[in-house]
């Protein structure tokens, strides 16, 4: 079964109700294994609004977690030097987001894939609201 990662700009689209939160509800239909890291956990938690916790923690336990430790850590900071010694300078955050999509073999679906510049990384672009 395929993998795919949800980054936070997806899931902020799901929880606000735009069309993006039929298409994460049909993953699974459609053989799809959706999945979440803890950083994203934490970006979407900052930013509740008042009354979303139940069902943000709903969207929550129908996601697998990607696990992050200390080959995910070395992965992403191989990836931001290795970025920063060409002039680009990437975001720990989003590193760590994709060291936990490779090591889980899943693809990200974003809003922001210029964020995922890395090779060994697939990307899907899902655009806000879309």
């Amino acid at each position: 079964m395929p993998r795919l990662l949800l980054d936070s700009t997806v899931l902020i689209d799901a929880l606000r109700g735009r069309p993006t939160a039929t298409r994460v509800a049909g993953l699974r239909r459609r053989g799809v294994e959706p999945w979440v890291c803890a950083i994203s956990v934490e970006e979407i938690w900052r930013g509740l609004r008042s009354g979303e916790e139940s069902i943000t923690q709903r969207l929550f336990q129908g996601l697998r977690l990607a696990p992050l430790g200390v080959a995910e850590g070395r992965r992403a900071g191989t990836w931001r030097r290795e970025f920063a010694e060409r002039g680009v300078t990437l975001h720990q955050a989003d590193c760590l987001i994709a060291a936990s999509a490779t090591r889980v073999g899943a693809a990200i679906a974003t809003a922001n894939t210029d964020d995922f510049p890395m090779t060994d990384v697939a990307v899907e672009h899902w655009p806000i609201g879309g």
